[in-house]
């Protein structure tokens, strides 16, 4: 509550970075401090089941993903992450049923705070209204620890290429969150950043 009687907004944001940047740890972190956050990657993945919303349309577009009745997720990126028109083509099948998902989400969380983490730049997931938080590091930083995780190289490369270039994500952020360094820089920054959201009137 304001000091003129008028309830604040819930706090509401958008987690993003490309691939290797640390958002996932950015989400743990938040929910640690008490936020709801909903991973948009396993709302994506969860359409893509066999009774997800996503599956009919994607197993007749790529019948060739189609293994045992499932979709085969790495043959599909394989497909889409290499060709920006496929991938446009799966975005515009999965997207209304994920974001319909994260509505339902966000609705559950009543006055918590909100972060949905996602891996683009979000286009109509989110209510464009919400704060555009990005978890930001140089290029080869995000490389080395994707391939350190179990990665391959050039599957990496090839998401990195489907993915926002730095400069694109840094315009879109109203927030950005440097993880250039340990994690114990990373706390100091997504406390700094939970004090200024949490401060500024909505």
């Amino acid at each position: 509550m304001s000091s003129h009687g008028i309830a604040s907004a819930p706090i509401r944001v958008v987690l993003s970075g490309g691939i290797g940047s640390g958002k996932s740890t950015v989400a743990e972190l938040l929910e640690h401090r008490g936020w709801k956050v909903i991973p948009g990657d396993r709302l994506g993945h969860e359409v893509l089941e066999p009774d997800g919303e996503a599956f009919e349309a994607v197993a007749r577009t790529w019948p060739e993903v189609v293994r045992d009745g499932r979709i085969d997720r790495g043959a599909l990126a394989t497909i889409v992450f290499s060709d920006p028109a496929q991938l446009e083509r799966l975005e515009a099948i999965t997207h209304p049923a994920i974001a319909r998902r994260i509505a339902a989400a966000v609705g559950e969380a009543g006055d918590r705070p909100v972060a949905v983490e996602i891996p683009i730049i979000a286009g109509g997931l989110v209510d464009p209204s919400w704060t555009r938080v990005v978890v930001d590091a140089p290029r080869e930083v995000r490389f080395a620890r994707a391939v350190a995780r179990g990665g391959d190289p050039g599957d990496v490369e090839r998401r990195m290429a489907s993915q926002p270039d730095r400069e694109t994500w840094l315009r879109w952020a109203n927030e950005v969150i440097d993880n250039t360094g340990d994690l114990a820089a990373l706390e100091e920054e997504v406390d700094r950043l939970v004090e200024r959201i949490t401060t500024t009137p909505s």
